[in-house]
């Protein structure tokens, strides 16, 4: 029997006793205020959608083959045109200092440690240039919400263009903002605000309010700063008369690899690819918009099926272990996007916490592959899952 050596430094014991994104998600609930985690840990109205999409995940079977030899496995890939040296990207994600002041610029350098891509939203709290700048070798996408202001929209185009931004993202499905309740509910303002109960639930988690007071002012880095709820924002400022003619328009305008994210029916991903996009995001926005929707890897496999052969699909909402990414990537995912999994690393502790979150999964994506009997990626395929989910995507007569 030996003893093992404690570690001092907090925040790493904290994140090496997270064996799961679940872990990390606990240590972030306890550490952060309840109206910035409720905005990452919620979705929209009864937040059907959401549980939708993780049941579906948890009600996967896998189909392992024996007796390989799996001492070596590789998790590299080719992803729109760059290498990703898992199947994984970080998602775009709004207000990220609000969670967690270190932010976009600890989640791209995470991104680019881990060699994975970095997305920066529209509604980040780090402008463009200055993620670029933290993450020189590291490949960043950009997100893009169509504004009413048409001109606004493309001149951030144009400086992620001018900064080396290598992927576009252009999200279609927010015309308006879905009814996040929990949001309302919790009085969840940019910037937040001081009432008494946030004050009551601040006492409980002084270090958040000590960094976030004493660090430099939350606001965004794409346009002027705001007063009042998110759902708000996005009613003011987001168009909802965008339409497939915007796409062409941005697909003249952009040189760089386009993809389109909140695909969620069959018909539109066949109706992208005639337009000539370089791939789709399969996306209910993490249940954040339509409640009820379709669920996307459930959608999947008929997408990738249709047009598979013509761009690369990508798929986000749900995922909470290598396991999920490794079924996403089984049935036809190119890739896939972590957004709320990225988020719990953050709010547990910052950089750290990220990196945390995706050596979690990693481990997983690898000693997933080896027990199904897989040494790369392009040997999964529908093969190996089974989706057992009680929910199907279909039409009502």
């Amino acid at each position: 029997m030996r003893f093992r050596r404690p570690e001092l430094n907090g925040r790493r014991r904290r994140l090496n006793g997270a064996l799961t994104i679940d872990d990390l998600r606990t240590i972030a609930k306890r550490r952060t205020p309840k109206a910035p985690f409720d905005y990452t840990d919620g979705a929209a109205e009864a937040e059907i959608s959401l549980a939708r999409a993780r049941q579906a995940y948890l009600d996967i079977e896998f189909h392992p083959s024996i007796l390989r030899d799996v001492s070596e496995v590789s998790t590299d890939r080719t992803v729109l045109g760059g290498p990703s040296v898992l199947p994984l990207a970080i998602a775009p994600t709004g207000f990220t200092r609000m969670m967690q002041t270190e932010g976009e610029i600890a989640g791209a350098r995470a991104a680019a440690a881990f060699g994975i891509p970095f997305s920066l939203s529209t509604m980040g709290t780090a402008s463009i240039e200055a993620v670029r700048e933290a993450i020189p070798e590291g490949r960043a996408w950009f997100q893009l919400y169509l504004w009413r202001d048409r001109e606004r929209s493309m001149a951030l185009v144009e400086r992620a263009a001018q900064s080396g931004y290598d992927t576009l993202l252009v999200t279609v499905d927010v015309p308006v903002a879905g009814a996040r309740l929990r949001d309302k509910r919790n009085g969840m303002s940019i910037p937040p605000a001081l009432t008494l109960g946030t004050i009551v639930n601040a006492i409980p988690r002084p270090a958040w309010w000590i960094d976030f007071l004493t660090t430099e002012p939350l606001a965004f880095a794409s346009l002027s700063e705001w007063d009042g709820t998110v759902a708000e924002l996005i009613d003011t400022m987001f168009d909802p008369s965008v339409t497939f003619d915007d796409l062409r328009w941005i697909r003249e305008m952009w040189k760089g690899k386009l993809v389109v994210k909140g695909v969620q029916s069959l018909d539109d991903a066949v109706a992208l690819t005639a337009l000539g996009v370089d791939g789709i995001v399969l996306s209910n926005h993490g249940g954040r918009q339509l409640d009820r929707a379709p669920v996307p890897l459930q959608l999947l496999p008929s997408v990738a099926k249709e047009v598979g052969s013509d761009l690369e699909i990508l798929l986000d909402t749900g995922i909470m272990s290598g396991a999920d990414v490794v079924a996403a990537v089984a049935l036809g995912a190119r890739s896939t996007l972590i957004g709320r999994a990225y988020l719990y690393g953050l709010m547990a502790g910052g950089q750290e916490g990220v990196e945390r979150a995706l050596s979690i999964l990693s481990d997983q994506i690898t000693r997933t592959m080896r027990l199904l009997g897989v040494t790369s990626l392009d040997e999964l395929g529908p093969q190996h899952v089974t989706l057992l989910s009680p929910y199907t995507s279909h039409h009502a007569d």
